[in-house]
């Protein structure tokens, strides 16, 4: 039986610093968020949603709420989009495919979440990523309402509307998805699994009655009310 000489035991050596240095490279990489600004959007480019919003949505309101000033007029002031990822935990490639869906979905490179505490039952360590999130504001912030109202609600399966309960008694609207295949940005093939994933629609309204006006100037399905019909005599 041949002995393993210590020229054989550098090599491995060398071999298991390389792969722990590439392990180490993924996981600093999953915690970068690319920095810089913005690309300059093309000459002529209007953002659909903004100009719905100043020309037509925020005169209704003012209207509608007796409104003395533009300035009193509910906003939308960012889009909050969060993905868990509770397999990330075996196996860390699941995040990075999340990571990458929800980038072509909001068109921002998302930040990793990681776990606040230590929890044995759920085999949850404190620092472990568990979770991806992106917040939107301004240009892109209208640009993702635009194709989730008119792309990604339609394809909701056995869509009814979204049920006004989802405000938070402040004028924030919650979303709950259980499949991130809506969006047609996602590629089926590279992401067979479906996701579930929670979107915020974070605004200035202060009230359930001012945020919902607002979201469905803006083109948001909303549920209507059953009407009760009187029984029959």
């Amino acid at each position: 039986m041949a002995k393993e000489t210590p020229k054989d035991n550098t090599k491995e050596q060398q071999k298991a610093a390389a792969h722990k240095k590439e392990n180490l490279q993924h996981k600093l990489q999953l915690t970068e968020v690319p920095k810089g600004p913005v690309p300059p959007l093309p000459k002529g480019y209007k953002v659909r949603m903004s100009d719905l919003y100043l020309n037509t949505v925020r005169p209704a309101l003012m209207k509608d709420f007796e409104l003395a000033s533009p300035m009193a007029a509910p906003k939308m002031t960012k889009i909050v989009i969060n993905i868990g990822v509770s397999e990330a935990r075996e196996n860390i490639q699941a995040l990075d495919l999340a990571k990458e869906d929800l980038m072509l979905i909001s068109g921002q490179a998302p930040q990793v979440r990681r776990a606040k505490k230590s929890i044995s039952n759920f085999k949850l360590r404190e620092g472990m990523p568990i979770a991806v999130r992106v917040t939107l504001r301004g240009v892109r912030m209208y640009e993702f309402f635009d194709r989730f109202v008119s792309l990604s609600v339609p394809r909701i399966r056995d869509f009814q509307g979204i049920d006004p309960r989802f405000f938070d008694g402040r004028g924030n609207l919650n979303i709950g998805l259980k499949e991130h295949h809506i969006f047609p940005e996602v590629n089926m093939e590279k992401s067979p699994k479906a996701r579930g994933m929670n979107i915020t629609f974070v605004t200035t309204a202060g009230d359930d009655k001012k945020g919902k006006a607002l979201l469905e100037y803006m083109g948001m399905p909303f549920k209507k009310p059953e009407v009760k019909k009187a029984p029959v005599k």
